[in-house]
């Protein structure tokens, strides 16, 4: 029968993928003896062997060592354990070299040093305690005296990178590139002064205050939601549903300041959203013409890079100016019958 041909040790060697001199040591080994000999004292083998022979080579294209194999080939350990084990050893290898990308990719883009190479090493190296203490660190200098209310930095210093057991390479190059940021003291102090320049005023300080920033990042999520909800079913301002979501987001807005909703502030609010995709274009300009810290490349530069590495969508920019015409047209007063 055809499973019983024998085939002479090159037409094994061709079959299995391995070169004549691999086969022999295999055999000389232990590994895969030979089926049998042919008259002139040639090594044969029969299929079975071949397969063992293909088996091989792919194990040790896996780096795994000849003792390990051994022991699958004697019954000793299975191949399923085995595979789990190298399975665990490559996505290792894996993760150095994304690590080690992030590291070259990094040191390419800025041209970097001999001592910045051997500080990237170190950066995407560390342990999770190691980046927390980097992260605080950088709070700790940005709050120390700021004149804001109390609680606002400790608020922001909540939303921090958390980089995953199994980070992409882009993930590890937003890291390298903000614990760089944050390890830089004229960084520090361009976001200590955007903060201060931000909050400190009368305005400012009423935005940073404990229920103003409970209310926009807790409590009036849902209320936002349930009005955005309404505008993306294609609900008119006007109907029930629109009135009655942004009726309850107003009530809850106005009432951190204690001012009654009426009709003449309920139009007044209006006005304010309609102006918005105005006002934040002009906030863009000023930026962009501005010589001091900006948004941009303070604290909103340390917001999205967190949001890279923690794999959640940063806010767009540009966002479509309809939903803010779409809210102050349901938040305008009802008219009423003369």
């Amino acid at each position: 029968m055809r499973e019983q041909e024998l085939y002479p040790i090159g037409d094994a060697a061709r079959r299995s993928g391995l070169s004549v001199s691999a086969v022999r040591f295999y055999a000389d080994a232990g590994l895969i003896e030979p089926t049998g000999m042919s008259e002139g004292g040639h090594r044969l083998y029969d299929i079975d062997a071949i397969a063992r022979l293909e088996l091989v080579r792919t194990l040790r294209e896996l780096d795994t060592d000849l003792e390990e194999i051994r022991r699958l080939l004697e019954g000793r350990t299975g191949l399923h354990g085995l595979l789990t084990t190298h399975l665990e050893i490559v996505e290792r290898q894996e993760r150095t070299l994304r690590a080690r990308r992030a590291v070259l990719r990094t040191l390419i883009r800025q041209g970097g040093t001999t001592a910045q190479a051997d500080l990237m090493h170190k950066l995407v190296s560390m342990t999770d305690e190691e980046r927390e203490r980097i992260i605080d660190d950088f709070w700790n200098g940005v709050g120390e005296g700021l004149d804001v209310p109390d609680g606002f930095v400790d608020r922001l210093r909540t939303m921090r990178p958390v980089l995953s057991a199994d980070p992409t390479a882009a993930q590890l190059e937003a890291w390298i590139e903000l614990a760089d940021l944050v390890r830089d003291p004229g960084f520090r102090d361009a976001v200590r002064t955007y903060l201060r320049e931000t909050y400190s005023t009368r305005e400012g300080r009423d935005m940073a205050s404990a229920p103003f920033q409970d209310f926009v990042h807790t409590s009036g999520v849902p209320l936002i939601e349930e009005v955005l909800a309404a505008y993306r079913a294609g609900e008119s301002p006007r109907s029930p549903w629109a009135q009655e979501a942004v009726t309850r987001f107003m009530e809850a807005a106005t009432a951190l300041s204690g001012i009654p909703l009426t009709p003449e502030f309920r139009n007044k609010m209006a006005d304010g959203y309609r102006q918005v995709p105005d006002i934040k274009r002009r906030i863009a300009e000023e930026d962009a013409a501005s010589e001091g810290p900006v948004y941009d490349d303070t604290h909103g530069r340390y917001l999205s890079l967190v949001a890279a590495i923690n794999g959640t969508e940063p806010e767009e920019d540009g966002e479509d100016p309809a939903p803010y015409v779409w809210i102050a047209d349901a938040m305008r007063a009802p008219a009423t019958d003369s």
